[in-house]
């Protein structure tokens, strides 16, 4: 089968080194012996050091993927899950320890701001640079230009310094001349969130119009409207392993369910000290299944010192990402001790489906406590106005949200023409 990457049993180690502490007779010794120290320990390093500990650590273990010509996919995973060094060993700027990457077709990556310039040339001088790396020849370069200098919207600027760029241009300059060298991969990383929101979104129209053209499209984000909207297919990173690879829509679930359990039950840690021993739960047994029946939620805590003032805050987070419900409450005077409160939520008027619960406490300004994807909820369609809704929602992109009932009213019909 034709393919434009393909990993197999991809790995990738580093040594970490663990310097044991030796301590100092005084601070004076520590602080007028400081430059000898720092000799020695360099000299240590360059001979190799009995006493230094070090550990193997794998960023990523056994990765295996296709994929194929013209394929949009979206590459998820949490802040260190291995994203970043994948992104490079596939941009071939960094080598697997284990297993081998084979890339068909010419790659363009952008993974950083100001990946690939050098910062004491122009605008001008940066976009022949870079064309020139990616196998360009001044020709092709040239036939491109104004496009590449139109879509980045950086003529006013163009015969500066990068160095002297704000990051936002640097952005929307690297994004341009990527996308526009005609690659038949290419490579976006979460950088677009640096520009602004008419970038961003004149960014998505253009890599859709690569994915048209049946060009490769891996893209990197935390956003995920834009996975949904962008992509075809994804991969979830947990830990340097690939643990889904499937249709868009259930990797970003799988994504977003990653932190969270069923009902909540487990310790959680607050911002401050006094603040201790959250719970929170999701009363599963107390919730009859069907469409807009109330929620029940158990929440748990200790204070070493009276509260005035606890808000909190329960949202419900969609499959795609997108907060479509928050509530809010408040209880005041608060004493010291242990806690136990039930919250309910009517009216809530959600669409059956999966959603995930991110709870927030707040003592009047101060911020004690936000956990995303505290736990899941499964709300089902008990009736056919439920099984209805849900299967508009569906045809529509699946993209639960709120429902709220209209209003109707009856109208003479001589005032249906009638216009205010």
């Amino acid at each position: 089968m034709s393919y434009a990457i393909l990993a197999e049993s991809v790995g990738k180690s580093f040594t970490l080194h663990h310097l044991r502490n030796r301590p100092n007779d005084s601070l004076r010794d520590a602080l007028a012996g400081s430059l000898s120290h720092l000799s020695r320990s360099l000299l240590r390093r360059t001979r190799g050091n009995q006493q230094d500990e070090t550990e193997e650590f794998w960023a990523l273990k056994d990765i295996f993927f296709q994929i194929r010509p013209g394929e949009r996919i979206g590459l998820l995973g949490r802040n260190g899950a291995g994203k970043s060094t994948l992104l490079k060993i596939l941009s071939r700027t960094l080598e697997p320890s284990t297993g081998r990457i084979r890339i068909r077709g010419r790659i363009a990556s952008l993974l950083e701001v100001g990946t690939g310039f050098h910062p004491e040339l122009t605008g001008r001088e940066n976009i022949y640079f870079n064309g020139a790396m990616l196998g360009m020849s001044k020709a092709e370069i040239g036939r491109k230009f104004d496009e590449i200098v139109d879509f980045a919207e950086v003529e006013q600027f163009l015969d500066t310094p990068v160095k002297h760029y704000s990051s936002g241009m640097y952005v929307r300059l690297g994004f341009a001349v990527a996308a526009h060298i005609d690659p038949e991969i290419l490579i976006v990383d979460e950088v677009l969130a640096v520009g602004d929101a008419r970038f961003q979104k004149k960014s998505i129209g253009k890599m859709h119009q690569i994915g048209q053209e049946g060009r490769t499209l891996l893209f990197v984000s935390h956003n995920m409207n834009s996975i949904m909207q962008l992509t075809q297919r994804a991969l979830v990173l947990e830990h340097g392993k690939i643990v889904c690879d499937s249709a868009t829509g259930d990797a970003v679930t799988r994504y977003l369910s990653v932190d969270a359990t069923e009902d909540g039950v487990r310790p959680l840690k607050p911002r401050v000290d006094w603040l201790s021993d959250v719970h929170f739960r999701w009363l599963r047994e107390e919730t009859d299944p069907g469409f807009n029946n109330p929620l029940n939620f158990r929440l748990g805590f200790a204070t070493e010192r009276r509260i005035s003032r606890l808000v909190f805050t329960i949202g419900f987070v969609n499959t795609v990402g997108a907060r479509v419900l928050t509530c809010k409450a408040n209880l005041d005077d608060i004493e010291s001790g242990q806690h136990s409160l039930g919250l309910g939520i009517t009216d809530h008027h959600l669409i059956p489906g999966t959603y995930f619960v991110q709870l927030d406490l707040w003592d009047s300004a101060e911020e004690l406590f936000s956990y995303e994807n505290i736990c899941t909820v499964d709300l089902f369609a008990a009736s056919t106005d439920d099984r209805l809704i849900q299967h508009i929602s569906r045809r529509r992109g699946d993209k639960l949200g709120c429902y709220a009932p209209i209003t109707l009213q009856t109208l003479p019909a001589s005032e249906s023409h009638q216009h205010d």
